[in-house]
């Protein structure tokens, strides 16, 4: 019995394995579903197998620990990860966006969930690298009558060009000449890792040059990440702390990281908590007016 036991743990974890490096990562529940097994059978094959170095842990899942700091899961793959999470940040976040000013929404999953957040929000201009995100507003506009004249007060969106990232994202060379010129309210800015040291980084390298053009076309910077981007580090950073105006996270996030963020950044939204309403850190730059008019794109 127990040579069976140990043979079956042996080839659920080889197809445990299997799936990360097929997929860019897997979930707890969905391994629980495949393979028929309870969620701490489940987490003791993942324990096991992050001690062999064959994977890496993360919240609900787990990722490739070869490429942990260069690999970039697809945006299906980051989409089902900490769903409740991003929603929270989303309507957070989306307080945060007053009518008529110009907004610019980086690629991302978190982005994605926001931008839905948005659409009742009347007369933005929104610039994004995201296709996914700029589906969102399309697919509303088509909704709301015959996809050529736009309701009052809908969203005027612009899609940058560039070439396309596993996440579905826009960078390169023609990404960044269209930020160029441009000049943002506020830039609200999913990221794969945010830490003291590295600050935000990203996987890609093209997407960091993208991301860093984000920034510094932009008057104020929002990051809208949930709590499993706290001390992740990608390949390249693009920009550091210091450049950050807000942070939106969820609940998740521990005592010893708020603290440490607290210490760093003007403003610290935790979604889902009492006083969340996404106004935290508006004044915090010397008072200026958060309800200032927008500054127009040139």
């Amino acid at each position: 019995m127990g040579d069976n036991q140990n043979l079956l743990a042996e080839q659920r974890r080889a197809l445990i394995l299997d799936e990360v490096r097929r997929r860019g990562g897997v979930r707890v529940n969905e391994l629980t579903r495949r393979l028929m097994v309870s969620d701490m059978t489940i987490r003791r094959d993942l324990d096991a197998l992050a001690r062999q170095g064959a994977l890496e842990k993360v919240h609900g899942g787990a990722v490739p620990v070869a490429e942990a700091s260069t690999h970039e899961p697809g945006f299906e793959v980051k989409s089902e990860l900490e769903l409740t999470a991003k929603e929270d940040i989303a309507r957070a976040a989306a307080a945060m966006a007053v009518p008529g000013s110009a907004l610019a929404l980086s690629g991302g999953t978190t982005t994605y969930a926001l931008a839905r957040h948005l659409l009742d929000v009347p007369d933005l201009t929104v610039v994004t690298n995201s296709v996914r995100v700029a589906d969102v507003f399309h697919a509303a506009r088509r909704a709301a009558g015959d996809g050529r004249a736009a309701r009052p007060g809908a969203a005027t969106v612009v899609l940058t060009g560039g070439v396309r990232t596993p996440s579905d994202s826009l960078v390169g060379p023609v990404a960044d000449a269209a930020i160029r010129s441009l000049h943002f309210d506020v830039l609200f800015l999913g990221v794969h890792g945010i830490s003291v040291e590295a600050g935000l980084s990203t996987p890609n390298l093209a997407e960091a040059e993208t991301n860093r053009r984000f920034v510094g076309a932009a008057r104020r910077v929002v990051v809208v990440a949930d709590h499993t981007k706290w001390g992740t580090v990608g390949l390249s950073s693009f920009a550091s702390l210091e450049q950050v105006d807000t942070f939106v996270t969820d609940g998740g996030l521990s005592a010893a990281a708020r603290a440490e963020i607290s210490e760093r950044l003007p403003g610290l939204v935790v979604a889902g908590e009492p006083g969340a309403d996404g106004r935290e850190g508006d004044a915090e730059d010397g008072g200026e007016d958060p309800h200032a008019a927008p500054v127009a794109a040139e």
